[in-house]
């Protein structure tokens, strides 16, 4: 709950901002070929068509990684314990996905393989996490493999994919921190 509310308080207070700062609280990216904007930032296709902002989210590539790479509160990490004894901390792909959401709006994702081992014993996805800044965009891929065996919450690519998810996330900076921590 605190996580939720976490996400809620600091997602609500950008809108606010991006709102009293832009005077438009959302973005889009249209694909119309029929496109015009007018001298108020909105883009209209054809007529009838809803009136839709076009900036006010949208910033440059520099500042969302700034704000992916700020360290993410303990609140919202979770610890798993491995076969061997060892604790692991980690994000859960839902609340990545909710951070991708309020720092990186324009961010898409894609699974770009999805592999099963020769002994089909355990299967490997590929995922591609991209960021959309107003000056450039930037990708990262990772892999994440789960046992086809394992008994537990989701099916084997479900559980990998989420892995993946969160190491391209990592790449990008979002938890990277939790890689380190037991280096120091």
């Amino acid at each position: 709950m605190a996580a939720t509310n976490y996400m809620r308080s600091s997602f609500l207070s950008k809108l606010k901002t991006s709102c009293k700062n832009h005077n438009r609280p959302f973005s889009a990216k249209t694909t119309s070929s029929s496109v015009h904007t007018n001298n108020n930032n909105y883009t209209y296709g054809n007529e009838g068509d809803e009136q839709v902002p076009t900036s006010g989210i949208s910033r440059p590539l520099s500042e969302i990684l700034k704000e992916l790479n700020k360290k993410v509160p303990d609140s919202l990490i979770r610890v798993r314990t491995e076969h061997d004894g060892a604790s692991v901390k980690y994000i859960p792909w839902h609340i990545v996905n909710r951070i991708m959401n309020l720092h990186a709006p324009e961010w898409s994702g894609e699974v770009r393989s999805i592999t099963y081992s020769a002994d089909g014993k355990s299967v490997s996805v590929v995922y591609r996490v991209t960021l959309y800044g107003t000056d450039a965009e930037i990708y990262r891929e990772s892999t994440g493999t789960a046992s086809t065996s394992e008994p537990g919450y989701g099916d084997p690519v479900q559980k990998a994919e989420a892995m993946a998810f969160r190491r391209a996330c990592a790449r990008l900076g979002l938890g990277l921190h939790l890689y380190h921590e037991d280096v120091q």
